[in-house]
């Protein structure tokens, strides 16, 4: 039988976050009754200086031979105690948590419940970390090179970031052209410079930076590994245009027949040829042939661009080509996708001409759009009259809860432009006016002072009479409903995640928020890590953001990545399984259920078993639970220690 050894339990109030709902004495007096325990103490802020040192000081004074941490989760601070401990000479695996803070006082309103369950908590702790054997991190060398998904301008800064310290880098854009929503906007605010003007060089720089590896039209299609090794296998699509031989000439698009399709870049209002260049700044600047429109792979016919090209670049028997990279880190910055207005019918868009969306606006704006930047109707006329609707698609309980932060902004820069160009009247129906930014409450007061008509009210309804637009709202200033006919309506659609964000997050092993966004560590702590260590998330695909904060951010997750590349190696939890040679029958299961790949078969005593590569466990469980002959365990999650701690609970419970 294992000897309970001399444990110490510290019970945290966390200011009042435990203590307002549980019985922190209680508990404490429940805990001093548990075999072995040789000292309880409870403390007001456990993590602080005061209370490390605390722990410090009884496992040197005391002898203690196991530490039980009531209190948050080990996301927190299990790494903190552990430190604690190795540094009073215990081995930092003689630790264990017991989270009382989320998964209690946070979750129990009855103090009594709290209570009880604390106790269960901590008797599970106790009788499980008297089977806590020492154990020692690996060490395994990193990868010197990140992979970047997502070539907006969060992946660009982080790409460049990280290639500016040397650092070898893989970018992979899905799209055929790096440059993201950005690409698409004419003006930037609240300066209202141009937005090309930023993104191109930054788009240029990526394609000759040396330490860069771009591959557009691509996506990662498997992830293996871990923090430091990790293994991603891509997809580079067919565009059936020789890179290497293509000069960029735009004769092959001019000598297609089949020039009527919607320009997805220009939101559909231009049209494109059946071989297209993205737009007139794509990074790079390479045609692509779109498969489901062209004649030849839909009737065999044409080839008009393959006759028309002087290189010989058109190859319509290209492949999709795959390839391999290793990698220490990965940043994803995969953005977001615009709400869809025709979800909400009430609006009218996709049924009533000049209902358009927020980027279509942008496109119409810009001087290479599909008007060649002048404000226009459907008809050819310049409107007399423009409303712009705030928050569709955003804080809104049909669709979506979240704020979107961007649209109030982008509106009063619609108002700003529409001004400049037109004599037209503009109307604003917003809910409430956020500008948050460095310098956007001036910005809102210029748009003011230009005329803009401001109505406190969201845009309820849009509907059609005659020649002319009438949008229903109701002003809450004024406290009645108002009606107003307009030429033009500009709906500022919402921020959403991409609809298969859900498969990407799990595809690279992290969560998502109840919106959908890629789930951060820690919201506040660590915005941009997330829960797999050596994965990390830049720009709108963690939340609703602007080009500031996207900036911010995909270069916080470059200084990150970079932090852990220079280390040289990473300390890796010692829970890969163990394999008793003794008892392994040979029957492959393991090695077959293995989601890392990390199991083979090697000879042991004239017959073969399974081996396993501690450089690639991850410590899944997976292969233990398979083992039909119980020939595998996990450090740190043996049967006696999960038997310990059910047992615990159920002494808890008594």
């Amino acid at each position: 039988m294992t000897s309970p050894g001399r444990t110490g339990v510290y019970v945290c109030h966390c200011g009042t976050n435990i203590a307002s709902t549980v019985d922190i004495a209680g508990v404490a007096e429940f805990a001093r009754r548990l075999d072995g325990v040789a000292i309880v103490r409870d403390h007001k802020f456990l993590c602080s200086d005061s209370g490390q040192k605390l722990i410090q000081e009884d496992i040197k004074r005391l002898g203690l031979t196991h530490i039980v941490g009531a209190a948050c989760s080990p996301l927190m601070h299990e790494v903190t105690f552990r430190q604690v401990c190795q540094a009073a000479g215990l081995n930092p695996f003689s630790f264990q948590m017991a989270n009382i803070r989320e998964r209690v006082s946070w979750v129990t309103q009855d103090g009594r419940q709290a209570t009880q369950k604390s106790k269960s908590v901590i008797a599970a702790a106790v009788r499980r970390v008297r089977h806590h054997r020492p154990l020692i991190a690996r060490q395994v060398p990193i990868t010197p090179a990140v992979l970047v998904v997502g070539g907006g301008i969060a992946g660009i800064e982080g790409a460049l970031r990280l290639a500016n310290a040397g650092k070898q880098v893989i970018l992979v854009e899905r799209e055929p052209s790096i440059g993201g929503h950005v690409a698409m906007l004419d003006r930037t605010f609240p300066t209202l410079d141009c937005a090309a003007c930023i993104l191109v060089p930054r788009m240029v720089e990526v394609a000759r930076h040396p330490e860069i590896t771009l591959l557009s039209y691509s996506q990662v299609e498997s992830v293996s590994g871990f923090v430091g090794n990790f293994r991603a296998q891509l997809r580079q699509k067919a565009r059936y245009v020789n890179e290497a031989l293509c000069n960029g000439c735009g004769i092959c698009v001019e000598a297609c027949p089949w020039d009527d399709i919607p320009s997805e870049f220009n939101q559909e209002m231009g049209k494109r040829s059946a071989i297209y260049f993205p737009y007139s700044q794509a990074v790079p600047y390479l045609p692509l042939i779109d498969a489901s429109h062209c004649a030849y792979f839909q009737r065999g016919t044409c080839k008009a661009c393959q006759k028309a090209c002087p290189t010989g670049a058109i190859d319509f028997e290209q492949q999709d080509q795959f390839q391999e990279f290793e990698v220490g880190a990965i940043i994803l910055a995969t953005g977001f996708q615009l709400f869809d207005p025709s979800r909400a019918i009430q609006y009218g868009y996709g049924r009533w001409d000049n209902v358009l969306t927020s980027l279509q606006f942008e496109r119409l704006c810009h001087p290479s759009g599909p008007t060649g930047g002048k404000v226009v109707m459907k008809d050819g006329r310049e409107p007399g009259s423009i409303a712009i609707l705030h928050c569709i698609g955003s804080r809104d309980e049909n669709f979506n809860r979240h704020c979107s932060r961007i649209c109030c902004m982008a509106s009063l820069k619609f108002a700003r432009m529409v001004k400049e160009q037109t004599p037209a009247r503009v109307f604003e129906f917003y809910v409430d006016m956020r500008a948050f930014g460095k310098g956007y409450e001036e910005f809102y007061e210029q748009v003011q002072r230009a005329g803009v008509i401001f109505v406190h009210g969201k845009g309820a309804e849009v509907i059609r009479q005659r020649d002319k637009l009438l949008v229903k709202a109701e002003d809450t200033l004024l406290g009645r409903q108002v009606i107003v006919p307009v030429d033009m309506v500009i709906l500022a659609a919402g921020l959403e995640p991409h609809q298969d964000a859900a498969e990407v997050a799990h595809l690279f092993g992290i969560g998502c928020t109840e919106e959908g966004f890629f789930m951060e560590r820690h919201p506040k702590l660590a915005p941009f890590e997330t829960a797999v260590e050596g994965v990390f998330i830049a720009g709108a695909c963690q939340g609703p953001k602007d080009i500031p904060d996207s900036v911010a951010q995909g270069a916080a997750a470059a200084a990150s990545a970079l932090a852990l590349i220079d280390k040289g190696v990473v300390d890796v939890e010692p829970i890969a399984a163990v394999v008793n040679p003794i008892l392994c029958s040979d029957c492959w299961l393991c090695v077959n259920e293995c989601p890392h790949q990390a199991l083979s078969r090697v000879a042991f005593q004239e017959r073969m078993v399974a081996c396993i590569n501690e450089a690639m466990c991850q410590g899944c469980g997976t292969c233990v639970v398979t083992c039909p002959a119980g020939a595998i365990s996990q450090p740190g999650y043996t049967n006696e220690q999960l038997l310990a701690e059910i047992e615990g609970l159920l002494v808890g419970e008594t």
